[in-house]
């Protein structure tokens, strides 16, 4: 199914009073692959650590809120011989994260400007996130971001869903959810939430202009210069 036909066109949804954004594999790119490729070299013995030691769903159960301490020591308990790599799960996370989902900051930056309220819930284990966000500025456009390790719940649970729409102060029918995430997206739908199922930035970038919340490209390319007033200063 293409990200048109999952998307349901603007015409056919009501307005949009806020825009909520997912942060991983939307607004920024994540693969922890990448750091345990610096530290194992045999292709065989990393594809093994990935898919069998430090997976995404173990992972998963950080960004629920379960303690960083317990998990490790439970990990390396179960994969002996493996403590330094697991260690580096703990102290080394920024290093998943390469950089930003091409395009998607530009968007932030926009709907920012147009003064279109922004929030996110993320998916996102505590600690990391403190570190991640000290980094990244692009938050501080932020109204309010859920952090499902602060709140101990994780999409795609209904529940944090209630709690964002809550603490953001809109109905769900009037905001805009986005993800990459097919599961979140049901749920979020479910719920009443409007929804854009995230393949990409120029996709959103469409559905985001069809709806009004930005400028299309045309418009913004051909806006006459400004002409300095009596007593300009150039």
């Amino acid at each position: 199914m293409s990200a048109v036909q999952e998307n349901h066109p603007a015409e056919a949804c009501g307005p949009v009073a806020a825009v909520v954004f997912d942060v991983g594999r939307v607004l920024v790119e994540w693969d922890m692959r990448l750091l345990f490729a610096k530290l194992i070299p045999e292709p065989e013995r990393l594809d093994w650590f990935c898919t069998t030691v430090v997976t995404e769903e173990w992972h998963f159960e950080h960004d629920a809120g379960r303690d960083l301490a317990e998990l490790v020591a439970e990990r390396k308990a179960a994969f002996p011989g493996n403590d330094a790599l697991i260690d580096a799960y703990a102290t080394r996370f920024l290093e998943t994260i390469p950089g930003n989902v091409p395009g998607s900051h530009d968007i932030v930056r926009e709907l920012a400007a147009q003064a279109v309220p922004l929030f996110a819930i993320t998916n996102f284990a505590s600690p990391f996130w403190r570190e991640y966000r000290a980094v990244e500025p692009l938050f501080d456009l932020f109204g309010d971001i859920v952090v499902s390790g602060d709140e101990k719940l994780a999409k795609p649970d209904a529940r944090i869903f209630d709690l964002a729409a809550k603490r953001f102060g809109h109905d769900p029918q009037a905001m805009l959810f986005i993800d990459d995430n097919a599961a979140n997206i049901a749920s979020a739908r479910a719920l009443g939430w409007q929804v854009h199922h995230f393949h990409g930035a120029p996709a959103l970038r469409a559905d985001l202009t069809a709806r009004g919340l930005l400028e299309a490209q045309a418009r913004r390319d051909t806006k006459a210069p400004e002409i300095p007033g009596p007593g300009s200063v150039n």
